[in-house]
This record gives structure tokens, sequence and C-alpha cells, in this order.
């Protein structure tokens, strides 16, 4: 079957989905748009942005006039924002082709949504459209709207509907006359499009059906945004590195050194979470109990973590609202289910190194461990009370309150590797003596054979619980999300295993109201995607993370050897990925999912943590042609960022009302304003020398 995108010509269908009852034929295509005319500016926007997915939204039944010309969408109002340097964002407007300037969107269409004139000319027979996205995966068909019939032979029975512009759908048509065989429509819909369905009798003599798509006003181009921002990123990071130049230039850099680096600005404190230093030399008037930087500090670790950080902070935000800066409905990954096991891995890297560090400089184990204990209560505790999405429902009281979260996930998985390292670690010497150790290359491995048995116990116990334990209600090592998914066999099977255990423990009102998979796949129940379950493969994630970290001490400065292991490492998790997943989205052992955090989900994350960190280090450590900036700030200041940009979410300047709030230009806008200026925040701190660690 032929898959037209937004705006194309002509599509022509013989044939439906399965077998046509014997003399049922029909014919269906897409026509190509009349020439668009201008109308008036558009008017503001509805403030909220719709769910994927069908519906009639505001848009009046019967609403035939609105098929006209001049009557489509239109751009979103300018916005420019001028930000400083650093990678500082400027955001721009949603503007679409030239043409779309003058045009207005039909009244009631919401962000992410396309109006869609049904025409029945179908003479004594009612009509009824549902609708399917692609991207619900085995899901049953929803109804779309009914058209009542046409009385009259040419004239249509019209309604209006608003139908979803982010995937491409299936449109199912069905009548209520006998003998008919109707077909069922695949097309991708665009943004505030305006679409026309003409359903009517091919020829009397015969029972064939015609249905012609026709596109009455294009849609506009929603992701010039995203290439405006691009623009004016590009064009900032040109004038740093023009200014760069300028400053290599001995006069001119030695009075920006001046001003700008005080002489012991680099002597800085770990960040919160335990970054190391490649040299663990103090100077003298350093107690030994205190963390410290060198020179030779490795700003690839900070690097790495404020670039997951930054990420995080602008999918939290919002991401424009487009779809692929969203957390993924189920299956899957888009760019928000990338950031925080990246996070959970440069934990794990830190921790390896910053208590070798510690070890090295003569600390006692229970020492560490109370700082590891203390460091985790923090986490947990500014998790439960200060960041906590159940303020929503209300004051926070233990009716409602939400006990897992993200930086509880990240409390207690610090915690549990940081024993793991304790009971098992030894300090590694500047000059490693080991190497006449048989399994020289494995040294990093086998000198911690118990870690491994410790983390694949936790493997097998996930394993046995996901797939061995009884749901009532729900078939054994169900992995689905429930609601209209697997034909609707299973709604109230959200997350199987996983999800009963967090509500057996924890009881529904103290879990994640509103799961991603709620709005694509309908579910009703309560469903933590940082739930019990799903921390054990977290744990997991730090532990892979913990490898890289001792792969930089038993080869220190072999820069050779420390990326081509990691290069190893991600060859390694990839193939594992690539068995459990089969290299399909829905349809593997396993699939990557981070609503469960399944094992696929974490080996795939840590093939790309692996290559994404050996990048970094090349460019900021080896070759250092990169110092890391604008991410190497917010790393230094990871906690502070975070607690942060959640409490101050709905204050000015990180967030304001926008004119146009169906507009992904201006959402885009906003987002990455908000999310500059923390970038900007955590420049200054770093300048002041004024870090916030627990």
């Amino acid at each position: 079957m032929h898959r037209p995108q937004p705006g194309s010509g002509l599509l022509r269908y013989r044939g439906g989905a399965g077998p046509a009852r014997p003399g049922a034929r029909f014919r269906c295509h897409v026509l190509p748009a009349p020439s668009p005319f201008p109308g008036t500016a558009r008017p503001g926007r509805e403030p909220e942005a719709a769910a994927p997915g069908g519906g009639e939204s505001g848009v009046p039944p019967g609403g035939a006039g609105m098929a006209g010309p001049g009557r489509g969408c239109g751009p979103s109002a300018t916005l420019c924002v001028a930000m400083t340097a650093l990678s500082a964002a400027l955001l721009a407007p949603g503007l679409t082709q030239p043409h779309d300037l003058s045009r207005r969107r039909p009244s009631g269409l919401k962000i992410d949504q396309a109006l869609l004139l049904v025409h029945n000319e179908l003479i004594h027979e009612n009509l009824t459209v549902s609708w399917l996205s692609d991207y619900c995966y085995q899901c049953l068909y929803q109804d779309l709207v009914s058209i009542p019939m046409s009385n009259t032979a040419g004239k249509a029975s019209i309604v209006a509907v608003a139908v979803d512009s982010q995937h491409p759908v299936t449109l199912h048509l069905n009548g209520t006359g006998a003998g008919r065989e109707f077909p069922r429509i695949h097309y991708h819909f665009g943004e505030f499009g305006n679409y026309s369905l003409v359903v009517k009798s091919f020829d009397s003599s015969t029972k064939m059906i015609s249905c012609d798509i026709i596109i009455n006003e294009s849609p506009v181009n929603s992701h010039l945004p995203i290439l405006y921002a691009f623009l004016i990123y590009m064009g900032v990071l040109s004038i740093l590195t023009v200014g760069h130049v300028f400053v290599i230039i001995d006069p001119i850099r030695n009075w920006f050194y001046k001003k700008l680096h005080p002489g012991d600005t680099d002597r800085l404190i770990n960040s919160e979470l335990g970054s190391p230093t490649r040299t663990d030399s103090t100077s003298s008037n350093v107690p030994a109990t205190t963390w410290t930087v060198s020179q030779q500090r490795l700003r690839s670790l900070d690097t790495f973590r404020g670039l997951s950080l930054i990420i995080m902070v602008f999918v939290n935000y919002g991401g424009g609202k487009y779809w692929f800066f969203k957390h993924q409905s189920w299956n899957g990954l888009t760019l928000a289910d990338l950031v925080f096991p990246w996070f959970v891995f440069i934990m794990g890297t830190s921790i390896s190194l910053s208590l070798n560090s510690m070890l090295r400089r003569g600390c006692s184990k229970w020492k560490v461990l109370g700082k590891a204990l203390w460091r985790s209560f923090l986490l947990f505790l500014i998790g439960i009370v200060i960041v906590n999405p159940n303020y929503c429902l209300g004051p926070l009281s233990w009716d409602n309150l939400r006990i897992p979260g993200v930086l509880q996930r990240l409390g207690f998985t610090y915690l549990v590797v940081a024993i793991l390292e304790l009971l098992f670690a030894k300090a590694v010497a500047e000059n490693d003596t080991l190497l006449e150790t048989p399994y020289f290359a494995l040294r990093d491995i086998l000198l911690y054979w118990p870690q491994w048995v410790f983390i694949l116990t936790l493997e097998a116990t996930w394993l046995g619980l996901t797939f061995l334990l009884t749901v009532p209600g729900c078939p054994k090592g169900y992995l689905g999300p429930g609601g209209i998914g697997d034909f609707g066999k299973y709604p109230n099977c959200t997350g199987g295993a996983a999800g009963y255990i967090d509500h057996l423990l924890l009881g529904e009102k103290h879990i994640y109201q509103h799961p991603s998979s709620n709005v694509l796949y309908q579910t009703t129940v309560a469903y933590d995607p940082e739930g019990i379950l799903g921390t054990i493969n977290s744990i997991c994630m730090a532990f892979f993370g913990l490898q890289a970290g001792k792969i930089f001490l038993f080869y220190k400065d072999q820069h050779k050897q420390i990326m081509s292991r990691f290069f190893i490492w991600s060859v390694v998790m990839g193939i594992i990925s690539a068995i459990l997943t089969k290299c399909s989205k829905d349809e593997g052992y396993i699939p990557a999912n981070k609503n469960l955090w399944s094992i696929s989900y974490v080996t795939t994350l840590s093939c790309f943590a692996f290559l994404l960190l050996l990048l970094i280090y090349y460019l900021v450590d080896v070759k250092r042609w990169w110092s890391g900036a604008p991410f190497f700030y917010p790393g230094m200041n990871s906690i502070l960022v975070y607690v942060g940009h959640e409490v101050f979410e709905n204050y000015f300047p990180f967030k304001w009302k926008v004119k146009d709030s169906q507009s992904h230009g201006e959402h885009l806008a906003q987002n990455l304003v908000a999310t500059s200026i923390w970038v900007i925040i955590s420049y200054l701190l770093y300048r002041k020398r004024i870090f916030w660690k627990i």
C-alpha cells in the first residue's frame, strides 16, 4: 500500500485490507490541493495541547464552510529571543512557508491536529470512521466520527473532525448498508492542514465506493523552528569561535586570562555525585578528607554529565511540545528516553574514581560508607519533599505522596553501587604493579568477579519476577501497556509484574498518576516508570558506568587502551541489545522500554553511553580540542540545576504566558531560553566557585 506524505499527490486504492465480499469494489485516491487564498491573521489558540488521536475537539459538526479557501492553518506569531554567550539560546517563531503567512488555523484545532471534513454522499447509508495510529502497537480502532446519510443525490452530509497529525494513521470506513466493502485509508495528515474526505458511490450500477482525500489547505511546516534554533546556536558558536581565535593572540590572551581566570579557579570541589581527579595528589594545606580537583581533572566526565542534564532539563520543560522530545508512549526510544540512563551511567563512573581516590588518601571504608549513606538519604529526601509531581493534586500529604522518583532512584542506586564497590574494591596505585597478573587484559573485570556475580544475580531476579510472577488478570511475562494495546485484552495490566509490584507494595496513590502510556494507549491505571522492579536495572546501568571508571583507573593515561575498551564495551552492549530486541521496536524478546527499564533498554543506552563517553573523552581530555563548555558548567553543579529547574519551572523567566499556546515555535523558544538560563546560572556559579554538593 502506498503511503503518501502530507500534501502529496494522488493515492489510489483498489482493494481493502483483507478479502472483499463478492462483487464489492471500491476506489480511493488523494487529490492535490487547490490554490490557497490568503485570509486574515490567525487568532489566539486554545490554551491546552491536544492528546494524540482524533476527536471532535471543539470543531463544530457540520462545518462544511470551513473547507473553503482561506480557512486553513497558518504560522505562529514571531518570537525572537536574544541570548548570550556560551550556549544561550534564541528561538524562534514557528513560521511556515511564505504563502502561509496570511492564513489562519481553523478555530478549535490544537497543536498536532489537522481538520478533516468528511463528506458522506452515500444515499440512505450512514457512515462511521474509526482511526488507528501507526505508533499504537496492536491497538483497537477508536471511533472518530459518525456521519449521517445523505437524503439527496449529489448533496453530501458533512461533519468536521480533528485528526492526529503526529504520526501516520489508518482510517477505517464502515457503512450501514449490506453488500459493500469499505476501504482502510493510510495517510499522514499535516499539522493544521485542512482536508476533505469525500465518500460516494462510484457507479449506481455497481457497489464500487469512491473515496477522495482532498487537501483544501496545505499543512504548516512545524519543524522549521528547530531549524531556526539550530542556525541561531550555530551563529552563537561561530561568534565564540572567532572570539577564541582573537584570544589566542598573546596580549589579548594575557589580559583576558587575568580578568577571567583567577589563580585558584581550577581548584574546584568535586561535584555532588563524586567526580574524580586524574591524579589524587593534594596540596599540603588541604585536609586529607577534602575532595579536590587537580589540574588534570577529567573534564570529560563533567561534560558528559552536563550534556545529559541539560537535555533532561529541556525535555522536562516540554521540548517545544514535539513528540520526539517527549518520552515514548511505550516501546522504543526518543531523545527524552536517553538522558536519565546516561546520568545514572556517569554516576557509576564517578563512584569508581572518587571512592578509589578517597581510599588512597587513607579514608576508612566505614567513613566512606557513612558519606554514601548520608548522600543517598539526602537525594531520597529531596526527591520526596521538594521534587514531587503529586503536588499538582493539592498540598502534599501522605494520602497522595509519590514515593518513587528520579532522585529517589538515583539515591538508592548510588547507595547499592557504592556499597558494592566498597566491599570488593582496593585502591589502585599510581603505578599499578599487577602487570604480570594472568589474563591481564581482563583484570578490570576478573579482579572484581564477586561484583559480577551479584549483578548477574540481580538480573536473574528481574527476569524471574518479570516473566514468572503471577499477576492477577494478566498473562505471565506480560510486557505491554494495557489499555487498548494488545487488542484490548488486558486493559488493566499496564507494565505487567512491574506495575503489580508497585501497586502491591506502595499503593496506587503513591505512584505516578500520569504515565506516558495513558495518551496513546488510553490506559487508566497508575504506573510509575521509576518503580521498584526497574530499579534493579538502573543498578545494572550504574554498574556498567562503574566499569568505565575502572578502565580509567587501570589504564591511566593510556588513551588508546581506554578508548578501545570503551568501543569494545559498546559493541558488546549493542550485540546484546540486537539479540534481545531483534532490531525492532515492538517484536523483540524484550523490547527497549523506558517505562519498564527493561534489560534491553539498559544495554542499548549503555552502548550509546560508552560511544558518547569515548567521543567526549577524545575531544576534551585527549586532544583538548574542546573545553567541554557549555555542558561542563552544569555538570559541576548537577544537583543544584536539577532541583532548581524543578522548583522554579513555573516562574519567570523560565516560563511566561505565550501569545499562541498552540505554536511549536513559541513553546520551543520558551523551553530553550529556560534551559539556556540554567546553563548561564551554572557558569556564573562556576566563576564564583559556588558548588552545591551533598
